[in-house]
């Protein structure tokens, strides 16, 4: 058996390696030639023939396959692996799950009940000192075109204001500005916590106040503030 592609073939008896032109030629006139009766030594690791299996009648087979995969009757359906593991072993019970889900439920509506009357309460703050803002400052702003005054509130009980200003201010104007918030902060909530801390933007200087003194940075404040359109 051999490969007419490839250039040996091998006698699959003796294991006789030798050229595929021979074995074509042997086929072909096989009484013209001599089979000489040799002994050769057996080549490990090098085939040069392919074995065809011979495929039994595939009609056969199908019908015999049909008749094994019909359904079975109940008298003869065979019976389950005592020892195989079916998804219906590995469900967990009714009672775990009923209190998995009960459990998961009761801590969202927990959170939510502590999450919800912060977040109204932090937002009626915050929108009841946005409406007097204006009032920290003890002069009132200009009518100019490039003047204006922007503020960011924030945190829980609104303890950060960021000020932002196309006025210049003195280190006492910007502690007075502090103070005004804190006065304003405290009127709203109903009392002062005393733990604000305000960050001053404007054209020059960056302050930043607490009820720990005064900080003021004037290189970067050029580069952080700036009067545009969209900010006036």
């Amino acid at each position: 058996m051999f490969d007419d592609r490839d250039e040996l073939c091998e006698c699959v008896f003796c294991n006789c390696v030798f050229p595929s032109k021979e074995a074509a030629e042997l086929l072909a006139n096989p009484d013209g030639h001599e089979f000489k009766n040799e002994k050769f030594e057996k080549q490990e690791g090098s085939k040069h023939y392919y074995s065809n299996p011979v495929m039994p009648d595939v009609v056969e087979k199908a019908v015999q396959r049909d008749k094994v995969s019909k359904p079975l009757s109940d008298s003869t359906k065979l019976k389950a692996n005592e020892f195989e593991i079916s998804p219906n072993d590995v469900k967990a019970p009714k009672k775990l799950v009923i209190g998995m889900a009960a459990g998961s439920v009761a801590l969202v509506a927990i959170i939510l009940a502590i999450a919800i009357p912060l977040f109204i309460t932090r937002k009626s703050l915050t929108d009841s000192i946005t409406a007097d803002i204006n009032t920290i400052f003890d002069t009132p702003a200009s009518d100019s075109a490039e003047s204006y005054r922007q503020f960011n509130i924030y945190g829980l009980s609104c303890q950060y204001i960021k000020v932002g200003t196309s006025e210049d201010i003195t280190d006492d104007e910007a502690k007075a500005l502090y103070s005004n918030y804190t006065k304003l902060r405290a009127e709203k909530r109903g009392n002062d916590s005393g733990d604000v801390e305000m960050s001053i933007y404007t054209p020059d200087t960056i302050f930043l106040v607490t009820k720990d003194g005064l900080t003021k940075d004037v290189q970067q404040a050029v580069e952080i503030i700036e009067p545009t359109e969209t900010s006036k």
